[in-house]
């Protein structure tokens, strides 16, 4: 792929587009066209018109969707179809928040039911641990998808969890992180949540398999069950492990994992919110989903995000994007959208097997505001590169402190205007002459002092972070990752990418631990595991 120089698809409505792109390069509406409207999607707010992107690069864009069925994908994917053309597999998790309908309707109720009845025993402190122990604290133990959803919702609920048990969530395999969450738990009143499908997944299995053993150092085996809760498809393994069978949780191939928090893998989510706020969540996801469905690609917002961000990563060359989530609450959301974007669009064939030869997903990375402020936002509004930002926007916040959320939701605003808007060097020199700096001296200042502007920018806003709105504004970036991957041909719903270290980490593991048969290819590595040894003994 690094000998592929990146170029753009053949077809007449590229062609077009990088007309368009040599004709308007990154104008913000500079031909005079009105600005987009401020879209509403199920309980969101977003505003476009600081996108970049005039009329005629958006009818051309939607001419492109078009042309690529993405309609037809749209209700493909949505009616269950193996969208997933390398595994065969739906990929249906649309269907765990649908209030009804659906071929797998009963799985999907009977699971919401034991989730309901787990979370119910617990807040209600029926379900005891070893010696009759109210169950004061839940670990979940997963990785990537089985943590990254969770964590982030049990973080950007946390104005509503419901008191005891609190919700801890372990998914490095480095032992301090196991280590440093069970310090302040007591074994008798600490439930377990094993969360991989293939009850096999090394990380996950390492980490239960200490948290079996810190268990059984203070109750008996007979009540490890009374500890232990999973969330896996490889029922034999868990049961051996100790976990009662009538407290393992379906995974089912038809839901990936980064799509999974809406299913049992969300279980940590209702202990943490409660069962009905849990509920919300998914309903929020459904109300987008029936946008996306229902709604002309012309004002379907999923697709009009994915689309402005083709433009800027294929026209304009933008390798990044931004998310900066103003809010304290939402802090983990630039974690999981990493995962969620990147790990399903990060490839490099086509849903053909065929290299691409133009760039696809970009990187995505942000962290909450106004803390970027001080550290990254220099390059996004001063760097050569371009980043599209988008700024994710609750106007209220759960806190009484009406004055520091007017001071946030200024800053968001300010950043969004300062990013559009720039400063021309005149303007920096007239601004310096006001205040008394000699002319050339202020001369001298103003580019260092300019900003540029015209760096694109989106506003995702709602009047306060609830579950439904949560549960939407997740639900619009998975739609808006599908549209992407229909518009570059490639499939989101593999990673085949993520397999080749595991595969590697094995012999390498063996070797790190004196197997005699373990051998290894290079000598780098050879030198690494040499120094490993050295510094163990």
């Amino acid at each position: 792929m690094s000998n592929v120089k990146l170029q753009l698809p053949a077809g007449p409505r590229w062609s077009k587009l990088l007309e368009l792109s040599q004709k308007y390069p990154v104008t913000a509406n500079a031909d005079g066209t009105e600005h987009p409207p401020i879209m509403q999607a199920a309980g969101l707010s977003v505003d476009l018109s600081r996108c970049k992107i005039n009329q005629d690069v958006m009818q051309s864009l939607l001419a492109l969707a078009e042309e690529c069925q993405l309609e037809q994908q749209i209700a493909a994917l949505l009616a269950g179809e193996p969208v997933n053309n390398t595994e065969n597999r739906a990929a249906h998790h649309t269907a765990l928040r649908a209030p009804s309908g659906g071929a797998a309707q009963a799985e999907i109720d009977a699971v919401q039911n034991k989730i309901r009845s787990i979370t119910q025993q617990l807040h209600h402190q029926q379900w005891r641990g070893s010696g009759d122990n109210v169950i004061t604290d839940v670990v979940n133990i997963g990785i990537g998808g089985s943590d990254l959803g969770p964590r982030m919702a049990c973080s950007a609920l946390a104005s509503l969890k419901v008191g005891a048990p609190r919700v801890h969530f372990v998914a490095n395999i480095d032992p301090r992180d196991l280590e440093l969450t069970l310090e302040t738990l007591q074994p008798e009143n600490t439930l377990f949540i094993i969360s991989s499908k293939s009850f096999g997944t090394t990380e996950t299995l390492e980490n239960a398999l200490s948290a079996r053993q810190w268990l059984l150092q203070s109750i008996s085996e007979q009540d490890l069950g009374k500890h232990v809760v999973a969330v896996s498809s490889n029922v034999e393994k868990a049961v051996a492990f100790g976990v009662e069978e009538s407290n393992i949780l379906p995974m089912w191939d038809w839901v990936g994992g980064r799509y999974s928090l809406w299913s049992a893998i969300g279980l940590p989510i209702a202990i943490a919110v409660g069962y009905d706020n849990f509920r919300r969540l998914l309903n929020g996801a459904h109300a987008m989903d029936q946008h996306f469905a229902s709604t002309p690609l012309a004002e379907n917002v999923p697709t009009l995000l994915a689309l402005m961000e083709v433009w800027y990563v294929n026209l304009c060359d933008a390798k990044s994007v931004a998310v900066l989530p103003y809010s304290h609450e939402l802090r983990l959301f630039p974690d999981y959208l990493q995962q969620l974007t990147m790990e399903s669009n990060g490839k490099g064939v086509d849903k053909s097997g065929n290299a691409l030869t133009c760039r696809s997903c970009p990187t995505l990375w942000g962290s909450a505001g106004t803390i970027g402020q001080h550290s990254f936002h220099q390059l996004l509004h001063q760097g050569t590169e371009l980043i599209p930002v988008d700024f994710i926007l609750p106007l209220q916040s759960a806190s009484t402190d009406n004055n520091k959320q007017a001071h946030l939701v200024a800053n968001a605003l300010a950043q969004s205007k300062a990013l559009s808007d720039g400063k021309s060097a005149a303007d920096a020199k007239q601004e310096l002459l006001s205040k008394g700096v000699d002319a050339e001296e202020a001369e001298r200042l103003a580019t260092h002092k300019a900003i540029p502007g015209n760096r694109p920018n989106t506003i995702i806003a709602m009047d306060q972070l609830t579950p439904e709105n949560l549960g939407a504004l997740v639900a619009l970036y998975e739609h808006k990752v599908f549209a992407q991957s229909v518009i570059w041909g490639i499939n989101a719903f593999d990673q085949w990418g993520v397999e080749l270290g595991k595969q590697l980490s094995t012999p390498i593991f063996a070797a790190l631990n004196d197997d005699d048969n373990a051998t290894t290819s290079d000598s780098t590595t050879q030198y690494w595991i040499d120094r490993f040894k050295a510094t163990s003994r």
